[in-house]
């Protein structure tokens, strides 16, 4: 889950036409236009290099396609789109307001589309602020609703994720989960033993006092103020709390639900319906893993961090590349071509 803070918000939605002073700036479905180009160059330079770097041939690649299980296509393609009817369900929640659902939604879609051309989702940021506003909600109080939107979505996750390993745990003791920790695990000590002692501790001790002073700052900042008053206004609403809760959970969890449809429709993986705990909890921890690099949409971070992830679970190269590209086809990049459409539907 990418996180943005209060502080962001307002000057990237001051670039967008008909808010702030620089209303003459270009609009977001130009922007739009413009970039398409460079999202596409840049997937298919992504795509080519995760094809060179495991060492699977086009033509197997290709012949594959022929024998996917496409009978669970049309799932995924519902589990995407309820994944952008929760995020709605969770901006209406943390903005307190009964926004329309089929609206937000569409909103959703175009802050999808800005977020494939914008790194650390300011992009998607800038849309549902700016959407809010439409709606009545002062600038100031739109943008702390879209951060603490985005706050809630951490603990959230930690919960799903948590809740996920010990389901599994549960119903499948020694299966996929332990072999997802055992992975973790065998990967932080070797990323730990490859760092010389000495290093890490001067780096250690010139880091963190210039990240206490950081941190002091930031929690001093007026942003920071501003998203501490949002989050204790939503907790004041317990049921706004928990719908915004429970439906960034959801927007996660369909996600991860899709993904391991995702595997399942790949033949080779070698996995069925009983490892789907173990593949939605791949996805949180690749997901995760992925979004740490800041790159608009976490494009190649993401899919290189799930074909780990999957790697973990002993499914081969081959495959969980296959699963991969499907996967992300299905829900990262189809919606962008609705996303526009529902940027211009919105805009009328």
């Amino acid at each position: 889950m990418e996180t943005i803070t209060a502080g962001a918000v307002p000057a990237a939605v001051a670039k967008l036409p008909g808010l702030g002073a620089d209303a003459a700036a270009p609009s977001l479905v130009r922007r739009i236009h413009r970039a398409r180009w460079v999202v596409a160059g840049l997937l298919l330079t992504v795509l080519t290099a995760a094809l060179l770097t495991t060492a699977v041939p086009l033509r197997p690649a290709l012949a594959a396609l022929g024998h996917m299980r496409w009978g669970f296509l049309p799932v995924l393609v519902l589990l995407s789109l309820l994944h952008y009817v929760c995020s709605a369900v969770a901006l209406r929640g943390a903005a307190g307001r009964p926004l329309p659902l089929v609206r937000t939604t569409m909103t959703q879609l175009t802050a999808s589309a800005a977020n494939r051309v914008t790194p650390g989702g300011l992009g998607a940021a800038a849309v549902n602020t700016r959407y809010l506003v439409c709606r009545g909600l002062p600038l100031p109080r739109a943008a702390v609703a879209v951060a603490v939107r985005q706050v809630a979505g951490v603990p959230a996750d930690l919960l799903l994720t948590g809740a996920v390993l010990g389901i599994g745990a549960v119903l499948t003791p020694g299966g996929g989960n332990d072999r997802m920790l055992d992975a973790l695990g065998h990967h932080a000590s070797r990323a730990a033993g490859l760092v010389p002692p000495l290093p890490l501790l001067m780096a250690a001790g010139v880091l963190l006092p210039a990240a206490v002073l950081w941190g002091r700052r930031a929690v001093r900042s007026a942003a920071a103020r501003s998203a501490a008053a949002g989050l204790a206004d939503l907790c004041r609403r317990p049921r706004d709390l928990a719908v915004t809760l429970a439906a960034s959970a959801g927007t996660t969890f369909v996600l991860g639900v899709a993904f391991a449809l995702g595997v399942l429709a790949v033949p080779g993986t070698a996995v069925g319906p009983a490892d789907a705990p173990a593949l939605i909890a791949a996805y949180l921890v690749g997901a995760a893993a992925g979004s740490a690099v800041p790159t608009p949409g976490g494009v190649g971070s993401t899919e290189a961090a799930l074909v780990a992830a999957l790697a973990a679970l002993g499914i081969a190269a081959g495959p969980a590349l296959h699963a991969v590209l499907l996967f992300r086809a299905v829900t990262f990049w189809a919606p962008v071509p609705l996303g526009i459409l529902a940027c211009r539907t919105l805009r009328r």
